[in-house]
């Protein structure tokens, strides 16, 4: 699901990710996310495996991947 946010130029997505299971895990990938060009903001919760990502434009999915498999966990979809 991707969604406007209340920011103008903003949009957020929230990413399923499997394989986080801490801390540790949530800043791995939040790390490799903001990354990404146009990348604001990204929030992981290990315990239900949510990533929310607000960025100025929609990501390509492909660039989103590659982010969490470098992290080494792995993208499931959107949520």
């Amino acid at each position: 699901m991707t969604a406007q946010t209340d920011t103008p130029g903003t949009v957020t997505t929230v990413y399923k990710v499997s394989g986080m299971s801490c801390g540790h895990c949530e800043g791995s990938v939040s790390g490799e996310l903001l990354e990404l060009p146009g990348v604001s903001s990204v929030t992981a919760v290990a315990a239900s495996g949510e990533v929310t990502v607000v960025s100025a434009a929609p990501l390509d999915e492909a660039a989103v991947r590659a982010a969490v498999d470098e992290a080494g966990f792995e993208l499931v979809g959107q949520v």
